[in-house]
């Protein structure tokens, strides 16, 4: 009988960085929403800055019953057309698109690493929080437009086609450069989506730290990395208020 060799696993770099003043620690990492179940990245300082901290806050805290999920997304997510049949919003279905390419090649939103944080947060009894409502971010993002087509040829970016793989190797490296060339592409395809999506988002959170520094504690953020990266990125809205986020790993 043949031998079945297990997949390797990889272990990963993840960036991750730390804000601080007088009697406050934040911690901001940038997480891949979903993962393959051999990437090791749950170790070393990421989990040494975890361990440290006294509550996880994520960019929302998802209903844990299916049902109440599915009542909560449905209005939001679908619309009605015109001949009175519901459909999934554009934005929303380009999301589930490519989701089920993250499923063909093994990966899935439970062994994101949001998901894990979170697993791992409440079996340890730390509290976990979101930096948006469940409702308010689900109708934030049912709303973004998607860009008209021939968008892309309009633009006077050159365009740089950032791959899916090329973005979770860039993640294990701890590589912010495929995020902010991944964002600078769809910026300039479709700049009220990205104001929407990315600026605006990082703008609120930016401030949501800046507010927290006035309470002592250690916390642990976790994001998706498209938001640490970039001009617009939440590290910068920071800096341009004197706020630093010194980089860990």
């Amino acid at each position: 009988m043949p031998q079945i060799r297990a997949a390797s696993v990889v272990h990963a770099t993840p960036a991750l960085w730390v804000i601080r003043d007088a009697d406050t620690t934040i911690y901001l990492f940038g997480t891949f929403h979903s993962l393959d179940n051999r990437t090791a990245w749950f170790g070393d300082k990421v989990r040494t800055a975890f361990d440290a901290s006294e509550e996880l806050v994520l960019e929302t805290v998802v209903p844990a019953d299916p049902r109440a999920l599915q009542e909560t997304a449905r209005p939001e997510v679908t619309e009605v057309t015109a001949d009175g049949k519901r459909r999934m919003k554009p934005f929303m279905a380009q999301t589930q698109a490519a989701i089920g390419t993250g499923r063909s090649i093994g990966m899935s939103v439970e062994n994101g690493a949001d998901a894990v944080l979170r697993r791992v947060a409440e079996g340890a009894g730390k509290p976990v929080g979101g930096l948006e409502k469940f409702e308010d971010q689900l109708k934030a993002l049912a709303n973004i437009p998607v860009p008209p087509p021939g968008a892309a040829a309009a633009s006077t970016t050159p365009a740089v086609t950032v791959t899916l793989n090329d973005l979770l190797g860039a993640w294990t490296r701890g590589d912010t450069g495929a995020f902010s060339d991944m964002l600078a592409g769809f910026a300039a395809k479709s700049p009220t989506a990205y104001r929407m999506l990315i600026a605006d988002r990082n703008a609120r959170w930016g401030q949501w730290i800046s507010d927290r520094l006035q309470q002592p504690g250690t916390v642990f953020i976790a994001v998706g990395s498209g938001h640490l990266a970039g001009k617009d990125s939440v590290q910068s809205w920071l800096a341009a208020r004197g706020i630093t986020a010194a980089r860990v790993s």
